[in-house]
């Protein structure tokens, strides 16, 4: 009993030495992006700001009619891309446990096949854009995600056949339930730690998205918050590299280009960190479920 305690205790120890080594440089990070840009280059970075600044904040929102714009459509994008994948994700895999569905093995295949091949960048944006012609519009930003990302196609359909036990659906289908009843009144509700598991990595998807916002959107109504905040990276990159310093060597100078990429990934990760906790719960028991039978 001794002896397990002590285990205990070095564990509980090391995860919390894990997480300060996590939480550090999310802290220096917070830290630097608040220091005049002046004491970052003179100083180097710190914990505590030598000179307190919110110069990088005031020069990425002297606009903020913008930046507010972008995090509504990082929001709408995020809600609804995440809720619609989810959807037909759960549809797709729930029939897929069934070991009685035909065709059910060349399906697997077809759906495993695409974790490994892919059409290429050309032929995705011609269909995208050609085909479906979704070009400067939010289905630009959801639908790319949306079809469908196979490994938690895999990952739901392990749950439903693993962990879901088969004499409550067969008592159900005596009862005269049917199979839609059956997947929304007890498969969901039992499904719930696994579906928050897959809901979360969604939302990360879908908010740190960029890629597709910088080939789909030229449109700046249709910018997320991550495609501005890149555009005005490279729109302060460039300022500073094509500036002739003769004249205008004053005006760089008072550009906070160290400030503002760390003022943009704190603006960037911010509202995952706050949304993570409503999740965690249910995000670790999605991970750990089914782990263990007994």
């Amino acid at each position: 009993m001794k002896h397990s305690r002590i285990e205990q205790v070095v564990i509980q120890i090391l995860f919390a030495l894990i997480g300060v080594f996590c939480l550090i440089p999310f802290l220096l990070l917070i830290s630097a992006s608040l220091t005049d840009e002046n004491a970052i280059i003179k100083n180097g970075y710190s914990f505590y700001p030598s000179k307190f600044s919110l110069e990088s904040y005031r020069f990425l929102f002297q606009d903020s009619s913008v930046i507010f714009n972008a995090y509504g459509v990082s929001i709408l994008v995020t809600a609804i891309g995440t809720l619609a994948s989810l959807a037909i994700m759960t549809l797709l895999a729930y029939p897929l446990s069934k070991r009685d569905m035909p065709m059910r093995n060349a399906m697997s295949f077809f759906i495993f096949f695409t974790m490994l091949f892919n059409g290429g960048l050309v032929s995705t944006y011609l269909m995208y854009t050609n085909l479906f012609d979704i070009k400067n519009t939010l289905f630009a930003l959801i639908v790319p995600g949306l079809l469908v990302n196979a490994f938690y196609v895999i990952l739901l359909r392990t749950f439903f056949s693993v962990s879901i036990p088969g004499p409550v659906l067969e008592s159900a289908h005596i009862d005269g339930a049917g199979e839609f009843r059956i997947f929304f009144q007890m498969v969901l509700p039992l499904s719930l730690p696994v579906l928050a598991t897959v809901g979360l990595f969604q939302v990360i998807h879908y908010w740190n998205d960029w890629f597709n916002g910088l080939i789909y959107i030229t449109d700046n109504r249709y910018y997320s918050i991550q495609v501005l905040l890149n555009t005005i990276l490279l729109n302060v990159q460039y300022l500073l590299e094509n500036a002739d310093y003769s004249s205008r060597v004053e005006e760089s100078s008072v550009i906070p280009t160290q400030g503002v990429r760390l003022a943009i990934a704190v603006i960037g990760v911010l509202p995952i960190l706050i949304a993570y906790p409503f999740f965690q719960k249910y995000f670790v028991k999605g991970l750990t479920v089914g782990a263990i039978k007994g």
